[in-house]
């Protein structure tokens, strides 16, 4: 086990902890955090009615080169509208990676469309625009302005690639296959916030992304999310859809559609101002972590899973690859036992039971994957913050 005491050894050296447990992500608040929440407590708009709501979606459009954001209580919720208000129906079909987090599919199943998990590429752990094209040439034809799948006859009615742990999808030439079919894409961008894709901001790349800000993500409104689109139409209906659809009147109660209760509220808002303030702050320490990981990994037996080329990643969770299930299950045992948190992928959500029997291309690079990753801890280190915190 020396070359797991080494792993051990050198996380608590970079996060200067000999002795307490390592967290895999946690949040940091050193900025106006406190500032900006008693400030929103003085002005008694505490739930979904404040001015530190819009902030914050303009902040975030701002930041990420969208012309509108509109905040949503988490990235679940952000990414169930945003497939309804794309076009995505009941019995639709929705294309995705079976390699993502389970909200994902359960956004799709939400709105009653059935997802389709792809394979991913070796490169980014995401969707793979080659397995996307073969697929839809196997199985898709074009009937008027949308496409359907022959064997099944669903509207295919959207795609949605994940950024998985903040490392962007191939996305350019995705948009180029999806759009030879007239199928929509939204980005799952939960994980990416500060990735940039040759430049741009991942999220941006279709008629919508989502962003999220739960407390383990590289900033944190405790719970939140965002949708970014760049069609003013669809924020409008956004906004209005996840404040219960009511109708502005001075007095009456009038909705006009079924809507939802899914509103960023002002105090959580006011929580990810603050955060956004420092994310550049932040984004820079997880880059430098990273690189410390990947000299430490460059003549070991692991593979340490890097950034593509042209792209930015904001390191949100840093990955190491090994030869082999055996060897990724003997690396979560020891470094969990010795206090340091370290995690496998996600199950591949065909395996789970309820959606065991969608349709699939095999995911051979999906199942790679889920045999030989693990997760090491990638808070950004601010020296002296865990014993403040502490206190």
């Amino acid at each position: 086990m020396d070359g797991l005491k080494s792993i051990v050894d050198l996380i608590r050296s970079l996060y200067h902890e000999q002795e307490a447990f390592i967290p895999l992500h946690d949040p940091r608040f050193i900025g106006n955090e406190k500032k900006y929440l008693e400030e929103c407590i003085d002005s008694n708009f505490v739930s979904s009615v404040g001015e530190f709501v819009g902030k914050f979606e303009r902040m975030c459009a701002e930041y990420t080169g969208s012309k509108y954001a509109v905040a949503a209580m988490n990235g679940t919720a952000a990414l169930h509208v945003a497939l309804q208000l794309c076009g995505v129906k009941r019995d639709d079909e929705v294309i995705t990676q079976s390699l993502t987090f389970i909200a994902t599919a359960n956004a799709i199943t939400y709105t009653g469309a059935k997802p389709v998990f792809l394979d991913v590429d070796r490169e980014t752990m995401g969707l793979s625009p080659d397995r996307v094209e073969r697929w839809l040439a196997e199985n898709a034809e074009k009937r008027g302005d949308s496409a359907y799948n022959k064997k099944t006859g669903r509207r295919i009615a959207a795609c949605v690639p994940m950024h998985t742990f903040g490392h962007p999808v191939k996305i350019d030439r995705l948009a180029e296959v999806l759009e030879s079919y007239n199928i929509p894409l939204i980005e799952d961008a939960a994980e990416s916030l500060g990735s940039l894709f040759r430049g741009k901001h991942t999220g941006t790349f279709g008629r919508a992304g989502i962003l999220s800000f739960n407390g383990n993500k590289i900033i944190t409104t405790g719970g939140g999310g965002m949708i970014l689109t760049d069609d003013e139409k669809l924020a409008v209906k956004a906004k209005h859809i996840t404040t219960q659809a009511k109708v502005p009147h001075a007095w009456e109660y009038v909705h006009d559609m079924t809507g939802y209760n899914y509103r960023l509220t002002n105090i959580n808002a006011a929580l990810g101002c603050a955060q956004m303030e420092t994310l550049d702050q932040f984004i820079a320490l997880k880059r430098e972590l990273a690189f410390q990981y990947r000299e430490f990994f460059k003549d070991s037996e692991f593979i340490f899973f890097d950034e593509l080329e042209g792209c930015r990643s904001n390191f949100w969770l840093n990955v190491i690859i090994t030869k082999d299930r055996k060897r990724r299950d003997e690396v979560l045992e020891y470094t969990n036992s010795k206090g340091v948190m370290t995690r496998p992928i996600w199950e591949l959500m065909n395996r789970l039971p309820m959606y065991r029997d969608y349709q699939t291309d095999g995911l051979e690079n999906s199942c790679w994957f889920a045999d030989r990753v693990v997760n090491l801890p990638s808070s950004a280190y601010i020296e002296g913050y865990g014993k403040r915190r502490a206190r």
